[in-house]
């Protein structure tokens, strides 16, 4: 079920900073100059300055260079089309939208790093579910940092939902665990868990990340229903390391890209494509509720090119 609608003006807009120094790199190296060896090394090497990963450039290089050789690209330009068409075939058909349960309420796992604008998109997440009438309930799982816990009630008071809530400090499974019953008790649509933010190197921290899961698992059947991990697109190539180790804890649905707006390093869009079969499910680009879209591959590569 899709719960946002595409507006490529508004990624294009989000992607400024990413197509001015990608696309517009590109662009500069390109424009007006023919094709050879020389070339097609410097253009390599800008691929892989621009986060999209040493893989994805490499195999993008070898086809432009297979294709040059056999005289079907000569001109600097012949390879913008060429990446463009390339780029937006490199994701394969994919269920991108949230997944709900056929029986209320739905839980929504929502997990990342400190920083990574994880609460910011939870109340993204839930202001577009009250958007369709659902009813929500948030669930405070960052027991270590009251600003967490009062940031996520600033959320919930905009938005006019409530929030599940435990002391400082405490056992955050028990919050979870306290959530699902109200939630049951109180018959909402979709019950949406936010976690502390913790490197993907703390095991200790990680496991009770996998204990606030299976806690879920154990009130609600089939729950958590959706998983969803925030990666902070300002991290480049750090993401896909975040993304290995959350999908070996918790079992990792779907990607929230988040801050696009703020960096130039959107091509890590693509590494992640290239290095996880994770569907990216939303980008985010702003800080207001309503500055998020769903991810479509190539709604996404054609405002990464439009000029």
């Amino acid at each position: 079920m899709a719960l946002f609608k595409s507006v490529v003006s508004k990624i294009a807009k989000g992607l400024a900073r990413t197509r001015e120094s990608f696309v517009g790199g590109l662009r500069s190296m390109l424009m007006g100059r023919t094709l050879d060896d020389q070339l097609i090394s410097e253009l390599e090497a800008r691929l892989i300055q621009s986060d999209v990963g040493v893989k994805a450039a490499q195999r993008l290089v070898e086809g432009i260079r297979t294709d040059f050789k056999a005289g079907k690209l000569s001109r600097g330009e012949d390879v913008l089309d060429y990446l463009k068409r390339e780029l937006k075939a490199m994701w394969p058909e994919q269920d991108r939208s949230v997944r709900f349960a056929e029986t209320a309420p739905t839980v929504i796992l929502v997990a990342g790093v400190n920083g990574s604008g994880k609460t910011t998109s939870v109340a993204k997440i839930a202001k577009a579910l009250r958007d369709q009438n659902k009813s929500v309930l948030l669930a405070a799982c960052d027991t270590f940092r009251a600003g967490a816990v009062r940031q996520l009630e600033i959320w919930a008071e905009r938005l006019d939902v409530e929030v599940v809530k435990g002391q400082q400090g405490g056992d955050p499974a028990a919050v979870a665990f306290d959530a699902c019953q109200a939630a049951l008790a109180r018959g909402v649509d979709v019950l949406l868990i936010d976690t502390a933010g913790r490197l993907h190197t703390q095991d200790p921290l990680m496991r009770q990340l996998t204990k606030i899961r299976d806690v879920t698992a154990k009130k609600i059947p089939g729950a958590p229903h959706e998983v969803l991990l925030v990666l902070d697109a300002t991290t480049g190539q750090n993401a896909l390391r975040q993304a290995e180790e959350f999908t070996r804890a918790i079992g990792v649905t779907g990607l929230f890209l988040s801050k696009l707006d703020g960096t130039a390093r959107g091509g890590a869009v693509i590494a992640i494509r290239d290095q996880t079969e994770i569907p990216v499910k939303f980008i985010g680009v702003g800080e207001r509720p309503e500055d998020v879209e769903p991810f479509d591959p190539e709604r996404f590569v054609d405002a990464l090119f439009s000029e």
